[in-house]
């Protein structure tokens, strides 16, 4: 299994919300270049990295400085945040992210989903953010009619490889994931599907990695030390705890 620890963006700035909430914003870092070289260092393979001012409004606000996490980091970065438009898409290509997120304009505009696929194929994946059964959009500030799993069954039929799904009532809880949901959907579908939301524990790391996940994301649990990625990352290797 895959980790992907993740750095959010507002202003620079890296940061976690709760289940979303902007208002419920903590700043662990001004630094997020050196946040980055961190999990460098400490093992990490990957790097999932959200602009939440471009989730929020569009556009890509923070582009400067994912430029420079992925110049100086040497993480295979994924990016995503209200990323709508091809141009955006090829903005954050030439910036040298390795993989582009979708997450409203998937769910809202499925024709400019399809072509993205086509022309990028596995370099799109697509953001399923889970809010009490249904998809949320616009930085979680809004639901869509689309359930979970039928959303994702339309995905996989459109040619997307890879689906990082969050249920948001556990994200930055630190009170666990949903390990039934991802067993679900591991079970249901043949994509790539990435854990993300309440991964609290190296034991929640060990029992997604027993499904036969393809990867988890570690956020709100770096920051505040309930994981150590060392370790983590051991874990996904089959060395000891």
């Amino acid at each position: 299994m895959e980790l992907f620890p993740a750095i959010d963006i507002i202003e620079g700035c890296a940061v976690r919300l709760v289940k979303g909430d902007y208002a419920q914003k903590t700043v662990y870092s001004t630094n997020p270049v050196a946040v980055a070289q961190t999990f460098a260092q400490a093992g990490a393979k990957y790097l999932h990295l959200v602009d939440l001012e471009g989730a929020k409004h569009g556009g890509t606000p923070n582009l400067e400085i994912i430029r420079e996490i992925v110049k100086k980091s040497g993480l295979l970065v994924e990016v995503g945040g209200g990323i709508r438009s091809e141009e955006t898409i090829r903005k954050y290509l030439e910036a040298g992210a390795f993989r582009i997120i979708l997450g409203t304009a998937a769910v809202e505009n499925q024709q400019f989903l399809k072509a993205m696929i086509e022309k990028y194929g596995k370099k799109i994946a697509v953001g399923v953010d889970i809010k009490e059964g249904k998809v949320a959009v616009k930085g979680w500030t809004e639901l869509s009619a689309e359930s979970c799993f039928a959303f994702c069954e339309k995905l996989e039929k459109i040619g997307v490889k890879t689906i990082i799904c969050t249920d948001i009532s556990k994200d930055g809880l630190l009170s666990g994931t949903n390990l039934e949901l991802y067993r679900e959907l591991s079970e249901k579908f043949s994509v790539n599907v990435v854990a993300s939301g309440g991964i609290t524990t190296l034991e929640d790391i060990a029992r997604l990695q027993e499904m036969g996940l393809y990867g988890a994301i570690l956020g709100k649990a770096l920051y505040t030390g309930n994981i150590d990625l060392k370790q983590a990352v051991a874990i996904t290797k089959g060395e000891s705890r």
